[in-house]
């Protein structure tokens, strides 16, 4: 029996803004995400996953009100995590030291557990789906994971994720057609937010 696969439409999203504690969206946050959830009107998404901390899980919610009856999937593939952690060599000599004493401040359980739920999130979120209708879905997520998704979709040494900054709300999406290359359709793209609500969090020299 022949299994046909169909095109998966992959968008990602950062959580919006957080507050210091991260244990819910700012008033700006609230707003970020309200706004992405009307840019996504009309998408015919088939499922809103989020990871499990409270800064996903709102913002998933609120774009979720936008849109009619997508269902709302928590995932701890979906999460905030450190993909994977490259060796000295894999980095520029210049920044090297300063790039791993940035990972090495987070706690040594989830440098561990990163990398399995790494593959885990490519092996659910990416790569053609079975059947013959296309499928789009959204994923509410992180910084690092959106990161290693597109590091991923473009074949990129697994170290360049570092990098790959996001911005609160912005939206990603990646085509994986059957037979060819995943195609990177948007990234960071934050033309629905105002000015005020684009590049949350990020230093100056980073505002685009």
């Amino acid at each position: 029996m022949t299994t046909t696969t169909a095109a998966r439409y992959l968008y990602l999203a950062r959580h919006g803004q957080a507050t210091d504690d991260e244990s819910a969206l700012t008033e700006a946050g609230r707003r970020q995400a309200g706004l992405l959830g009307e840019r996504l009107r009309g998408a015919p998404l088939a499922a809103i996953h989020h990871g499990p901390l409270a800064r996903a899980e709102e913002t998933a919610r609120l774009v979720g009100a936008r849109l009619d009856g997508v269902p709302l999937v928590c995932d701890e593939a979906a999460g905030d995590y450190v993909p994977y952690v490259p060796k000295r060599e894999e980095l520029p000599a210049e920044s090297a030291d300063a790039m791993l004493g940035f990972l090495g401040g987070f706690p040594a359980a989830e440098r561990e557990q990163g990398p399995g739920l790494a593959a885990a999130a490519l092996a659910r979120f990416t790569g053609p789906v079975a059947g013959d209708e296309p499928r789009h879905e959204l994923v509410v997520t992180h910084n690092f994971l959106i990161g290693w998704l597109v590091r991923a979709a473009l074949d990129a040494p697994e170290a360049r994720w570092l990098g790959l900054n996001h911005a609160n709300a912005a939206l990603t999406v990646i085509r994986y057609a059957p037979g060819r290359a995943p195609a990177l359709l948007l990234f960071n793209d934050t033309g629905h937010l105002p000015a005020e609500l684009r590049w949350t969090g990020f230093p100056p020299e980073l505002h685009i």
